[in-house]
């Protein structure tokens, strides 16, 4: 079986890559390949600048919520402060995901994961009672090739393709709980950000989640008890006559037997600890290197894989519109079928544009023109002209809120 591509609106190659496929292509005249490298340069710092502003922004609004930060508040937050900053928050996370072409993950979706789990997963049981806010995002619904050795297997290695979200991120908030873990505040909003997460396995990440035994380790915690229990019947059983002999005459044998019960008894709950604890270390381990950022390091990373993303999507779009739209220009589909087109032709990369995205970049940046819903991009050395004598421009912030509705 041939290998799975992935289909999904993210540009998976680092924005100097595909400005170097770009500029080796034979057809782009050596005189332009410089001037696309100085346009890249630009598009890259125009979109550096709106997303250190909104990093900005983001950051000032999660310092309240912030689990990590050891910096001293000057002053105290009213609650109706802290609430709409609260909102402002959970909006523009909704904003930054959304522009990283993440998705919401429903409870829909999620249900069917927590009546599962993959051969590398743990069982859960999650109580949501428990979240104020809980969010699971998802980018890169992808196929991992990984090796199996189980009893199916007859304990001999085979290769399977395991679904997986390449990226993950989990926003949750707690409510007010006196049974809350040390350490764990309802005053604060948790971020985590994880990779190449199996997609039955999504219920691992919660916090909270009390484990489920599978049936084989509760038939041999069950089995130790109930074998146990047999075996002292059995010999209570054969030695009946002498047992109540040897009880009116002394009362060790009572003592012995509440013994015999309650050592059975500490075997059994203590194989149910121990083994709940090597449940508790396998799921430590699977996570351990697929922990990417928590907290405040989540927004850094976000904001990061954004402004990558809209700087290769712009650069892409501007290419494809400058070499093959012609004198007439491109419609958007038209613009977003090349951009399609080239990347599974030169990179074997399967893209889907959001519709009208690509487009509306260029428009915005001031590098294409549109007349009668078709778009002319400008030529190399009059959009290098442009960019580099006007500043970045910025979308208002309050239309971006709007335009989401809130986590």
């Amino acid at each position: 079986m041939g290998a799975r591509k992935d289909c999904s609106h993210f540009i998976p190659l680092q924005t100097q890559d595909l400005v170097d496929l770009v500029c080796s292509v034979a057809a782009v005249p050596a005189d332009d390949r410089e001037a696309l490298r100085q346009l890249a340069c630009l598009i890259q710092q125009a979109h550096h600048a709106h997303y250190h502003q909104r990093l900005v922004e983001l950051k000032r609004e999660y310092a309240p919520f912030d689990p990590d930060s050891d910096n001293l508040a000057l002053g105290h937050l009213p609650a109706e402060e802290k609430q709409r900053r609260l909102n402002d928050l959970l909006g523009d996370l909704n904003w930054l995901l959304d522009r990283g072409h993440f998705r919401h993950l429903g409870r829909q979706e999620l249900e069917p994961a927590l009546a599962e789990a993959s051969d590398w997963g743990i069982r859960m049981t999650v109580d949501f009672s428990q979240f104020e806010h809980v969010a699971i995002f998802v980018r890169g619904e992808s196929f991992q090739k990984r090796l199996l050795r189980s009893w199916r297997t007859w304990f001999q290695e085979e290769e399977i393709e395991l679904p997986i979200f390449r990226r993950l991120v989990l926003m949750l908030k707690f409510r007010p709980n006196p049974a809350l873990s040390p350490g764990v505040s309802s005053e604060q909003v948790y971020l985590k950000i994880f990779k190449d997460i199996p997609r039955a396995d999504v219920d691992m990440l919660l916090p909270g989640a009390r484990v489920r035994l599978k049936l084989l380790d509760r038939s041999k915690i069950g089995f130790g008890l109930i074998s146990g229990m047999a075996t002292m019947a059995y010999r209570m059983f054969n030695d009946l006559l002498q047992f109540v002999q040897y009880l009116v005459l002394s009362d060790t044998a009572l003592w012995g037997l509440t013994a015999g019960c309650l050592g059975y008894g500490y075997k059994s709950y203590y194989d149910y600890q121990t083994t709940r604890q090597a449940y508790h270390l396998n799921l430590t381990q699977s996570l351990y290197f697929q922990n990417l950022d928590s907290n405040a390091g989540v927004l850094t990373r976000l904001l990061d894989e954004a402004e990558e993303q809209e700087t290769r999507t712009s650069f892409l779009a501007y290419f494809c519109m400058w070499k093959y739209a012609g004198p007439d220009g491109f419609t958007a589909e038209e613009l977003e079928s090349s951009m399609e087109f080239y990347l599974d032709r030169y990179t074997d990369t399967t893209l889907l544009c959001e519709p009208g995205e690509p487009a509306g970049k260029l428009v915005h940046l001031g590098l294409a023109q549109s007349q009668n819903n078709r778009y002319r991009a400008l030529p190399p050395a009059e959009a290098l002209c442009l960019l580099g004598h006007k500043p970045a421009p910025v979308e208002p912030r309050t239309a971006l809120r709007q335009s989401k509705e809130p986590v």
